[in-house]
């Protein structure tokens, strides 16, 4: 291989490693200033969309010039000069500016995430380049004509370059939408979550589950005479019970489910970049997604709860649920940067958190 190809190859390879790991260092903490914190966070999203879209753009003429008969180095290197140069520096500066601070930990943490991974993908291409380029010096080495790819090289090269596009376009999509359109899919993902756990506990029949049990025991495992009207009692007890903890369940998850879609359509559609356009309102939409992050996971510890019959758990989390639901609805419920004034969603929220009072009333009940 030419020297000057081999040394642009391994350049590429070395920073594309190092980089990776620079993605993960510690984030620098950004100093306050508020006539430039709106410019220094549009500025780093910018960055990150253009070098992505750059990415993609360079990406495009490495696939095409390596399965392309001439095997031309000089395109090549030009190609690869321009990642190291520019392209790649500016994207990982940008996953940098990206900090928990100004864009919370959420979403430092998916840009960290989506970076490495277009990296990653980004040094197995460039992997396959250099296999190429190995092929072809071989073949000159033993004076013999460079042979054109065969189909299925080209289709590694390809399928290696699509993945490129993919984790470009993926980062593409994150950094146009924000932080918002970041928190919007989150809840919207943890809605769908919930929504299916809650129909699960719906379609639960605790009669079911004892009739699966006589079956699995079948006649050896019944008693006789007053041993078994005694047992069937307490069968009879132990399902009523079942069945009046499902209804005390679903009665306070039922207004758990309405505030991901009411949060959604209220507070963070069509509310432009005021979630995030002070550190106050970034720490509370981080307290936002965070409380409502537990609820799914909490929602199947109380559906496991039901089904074992593990009271004092199903009461625990059932309370957890409705206090991380609480505190959700506390947070947003006047507009962004707005307190104390009032809108359809805080005369909703009022309303909704009595509801809730009202029906985790049952929790005690059934204690």
């Amino acid at each position: 291989m030419p020297q000057k190809l081999s040394l642009v190859l391994t350049t590429s390879l070395t920073l594309l490693d190092q980089f990776q790991t620079i993605i993960y260092s510690p984030p620098q903490k950004p100093v306050p200033n508020d006539t430039d914190d709106a410019k220094r966070k549009d500025d780093a999203l910018s960055l990150l969309t253009a070098s992505s879209h750059a990415l993609h753009s360079q990406v495009t003429k490495l696939s095409l010039l390596t399965i392309t008969a001439p095997f031309t180095r000089s395109a090549i290197c030009t190609v690869l000069s321009a990642l190291n140069e520019s392209v790649l520096p500016s994207l990982v500066t940008a996953a940098l500016l990206v900090n928990p601070d100004d864009f919370t930990k959420a979403f430092h943490a998916e840009i960290q995430i989506l970076a490495k991974a277009a990296l990653k993908e980004l040094a197995a291409l460039i992997g396959e380049v250099k296999g190429v380029a190995d092929k072809n010096d071989k073949a000159q080495s033993e004076g013999k004509k460079e042979e054109d790819l065969s189909q299925a090289e080209k289709d590694v090269v390809t399928v290696a370059t699509g993945r490129v596009w993919d984790a470009c376009d993926v980062l593409v999509d994150v950094a146009t939408k924000g932080v918002v359109g970041f928190v919007i899919r989150r809840v919207e993902q943890w809605r769908d979550l919930v929504k299916d756990a809650v129909e699960e506990i719906e379609e639960w029949d605790p009669d079911e589950d004892d009739d699966f049990f006589d079956d699995l025991l079948g006649e050896d495992g019944k008693g006789a005479g007053d041993d078994e009207s005694d047992e069937n009692d307490d069968e009879d007890e132990d399902t009523a019970i079942s069945h009046a903890r499902k209804k005390s369940t679903l009665r306070v998850l039922k207004p758990v489910a309405q505030i991901f879609p009411a949060i959604s359509t209220n507070r963070l559609k069509n509310a432009g970049n005021a979630p995030v356009a002070s550190n106050a309102n970034v720490r509370k939409i981080e307290s936002l997604m965070v409380n409502l992050y537990s609820i799914p996971e909490d929602i199947d510890e109380v559906a496991g709860a039901l089904y074992e019959a593990n009271w004092e758990k199903h009461t625990r989390f059932l309370g957890k649920i409705k206090d991380d639901a609480a505190k959700a609805v506390g947070l947003v419920k006047a507009p962004w940067g707005a307190e104390g004034t009032v809108d359809k969603f805080t005369t909703w929220s009022k309303t909704w958190l009595k509801v809730v009072d009202e029906v985790s009333k049952s929790i005690d009940e059934t204690s």
